[in-house]
């Protein structure tokens, strides 16, 4: 019999040595096999991603708190409720375009309305959502469908860059056939992809679909749930609210403490077998040597609410959620509570420009696969049909008297600023536009510098001293003053309208006034109160009421002027 070391040593010789592994190489274009897709190079590989089994198991474990943790609920409805409460809407310029829209947005498969809700829920609860789509060839109509995140074996991405997610392979069913759907990139293929990279979309025949996902980092291939940095101290927390339902369980609980004076170890015993617990209501009977106490726990329980604010707003302040939004008051009034809500709503902002794009890629899919049943070639996607926009409600209601006295307030200063030539129109309308946006009022400065200087001053004149006609009375102003004579060394046509009206209006008062009285009135205040102080003594004849009317409409011709002045 061979010696054992002698044996393992000469099967060493004899096996010839292992040849060293390369990874395999394929020339740009060429695939090594059909399932090239299904591969990774090994230096590609980042490891941003978690592994398929703790994946599936976030997904598990995210629906599962959302359904039975009261505090995990909240931090996914919360910002939908602010996000969705009201709407959100596809508007387009062009009917054609707003018709095919709306099609889309009401179909009885895709009803968007209802279903836009579960969406943004399951995003925020998986990380990733998955929509496969079905295209009616004729009409060009879009149904969508669902693939639910834990049926998502593989993300394919570009293998020419990584951001770019390509494909997506399904797990294999009972029949051990899994479907590969081609990840929508709105545009032509040859415009978006290396001749590489189309050939490996190709392999993904079982139809398209959209693949969004957040949380995510730039190289890695699935989404997050908004829950998994909270999952363990979400579980903590219910662990230690059900702690303290027991506790409060054998804090109400007590026993009975009884005393025997002067009885040896065999009365005890014989009396301990004998007693009963008292029913409530009944009578005891007994002598000085025994004595009954009730005895109950002494938990201490001062660190209790201190302890479950501490987890509480652990999670909360995970999420950007204020503790007084779920319950927790501390020393929050009204001024304070609105300061602490601006992080949330910077953050559900992020989340809700998210859900903007998400729907747009929609929006220009269902009008890029109309055009194509209608012209059966690729769109341009730069023409001006696509640019909708997806409308969403206000996420809270805002104190608009304080933006409205601020826009009165910047609306003067910018007409004086203009008028002293210290600032151009478009800027001024520029920093109007600012202001009038947190009204809720968006306007371009550009387009309506452009629509104010394609409409005359002259028209604009005339259509207001129509309606001042009409507010002072036809015998006060006269005749139109569009058409009055102008002198034509002191004020131009447009300037001429103006004076006249503010002489009409000035003709109505009980006493008139001569515009020189106003001039030197101008020259000698020092400020706008102690003008509008020497103008009252002025029209000292004049009830407030009038004097009221008379001042705003001379301020409102002043800007008048002064706009005639810069064009």
């Amino acid at each position: 019999m061979k010696n054992p070391l002698t044996w393992f040593v000469e099967a060493i010789k004899n096996d010839p040595l292992p040849q060293p592994m390369r990874e395999a190489y394929s020339g740009i274009g060429e695939m090594i096999d059909k399932d090239d897709a299904d591969w990774r190079p090994l230096s590609g590989d980042a490891l941003r991603d978690l592994l398929p089994m703790n994946q599936r198991r976030m997904q598990d474990l995210a629906a599962y708190l959302w359904e039975s943790n009261t505090l995990a609920n909240r931090l996914i409805e919360l910002p939908i409720a602010y996000i969705l409460a009201d709407g959100v809407k596809l508007k387009a310029d062009d009917e054609l375009i707003q018709k095919c829209l709306t099609d889309f947005w009401n179909h009885p498969v895709n009803l968007m309305d209802i279903k836009l809700v579960k969406k943004v829920r399951e995003l925020s609860m998986y990380g990733e959502q998955c929509y496969p789509t079905f295209v009616n060839q004729y009409s060009g109509a879009v149904r969508l469908g669902y693939l639910d995140p834990c049926l998502i074996a593989t993300v394919v991405v570009d293998p020419d860059n990584t951001e770019q997610p390509i494909g997506i392979i399904t797990n294999l069913t009972k029949k051990g056939v899994s479907k590969r759907f081609k990840v929508i990139v709105n545009g032509a293929e040859d415009e978006m992809f290396t001749q590489r990279t189309i050939a490996i979309r190709d392999s993904f025949t079982d139809g398209d679909c959209f693949y969004f996902k957040i949380n995510d980092l730039a190289s890695g291939r699935r989404g997050r749930s908004d829950l998994l940095s909270q999952i363990d101290w979400l579980d903590s927390y219910d662990q230690f609210l059900f702690g303290e339902l027991d506790r409060v369980q054998f804090l109400r609980a007590f026993m009975w403490d009884v005393t025997l004076t002067g009885a040896n170890d065999d009365e005890v015993k014989k009396k301990a077998a004998s007693i009963r617990a008292p029913k409530p209501g009944s009578v005891r009977v007994h002598n000085d040597a025994e004595t009954w106490k009730a005895e109950s726990p002494s938990l201490e329980s001062s660190d209790s609410e201190t302890s479950a604010k501490l987890f509480r707003n652990h999670v909360l302040g995970g999420a950007t959620i204020p503790e007084h939004w779920f319950g927790g008051g501390g020393d929050v009034n009204r001024s304070t509570s609105e300061s602490m809500g601006d992080p949330t709503f910077k953050v559900m902002s992020l989340r809700q420009a998210f859900i903007g794009y998400m729907l747009a890629e929609m929006g220009r899919y269902v009008i890029r696969q109309w055009e194509l049943a209608q012209s059966g070639r690729e769109p341009d996607l730069t023409d001006p049909v696509y640019d909708f926009v997806v409308q969403f409600p206000e996420m809270i209601a805002k104190d608009t008297t304080r933006y409205a006295a601020a826009l009165e307030q910047v609306t003067k200063a910018v007409s004086l600023a203009v008028t002293d030539k210290l600032l151009s129109i478009k800027t001024g309308i520029s920093v109007i536009e600012s202001i009038a946006g947190q009204l809720g009022v968006k306007f371009d400065a550009e387009k309506e510098l452009a629509a104010i200087a394609e409409q005359p001053v002259a028209e604009n004149l005339t259509g207001l001293n129509q309606k001042m006609t009409e507010a002072v009375g036809t015998k006060a102003v006269g005749a139109d003053l569009s058409a009055t004579k102008v002198a034509p060394t002191k004020f131009t046509a447009d300037q001429q309208i103006i004076e006249n009206l503010a002489d009409n209006v000035l003709a109505t008062l009980a006493s008139p006034v001569s515009a020189d009285d106003i001039h030197n009135c101008i020259k000698a205040a020092s400020s706008y109160e102690d003008l509008a102080d020497r103008l009252a003594a002025l029209f000292g004849e004049s009830d407030t009421e009038e004097f009221r009317t008379v001042l705003e409409r001379a301020t409102f011709a002043a800007d008048l002027l002064g706009f005639a002045n810069a064009n």
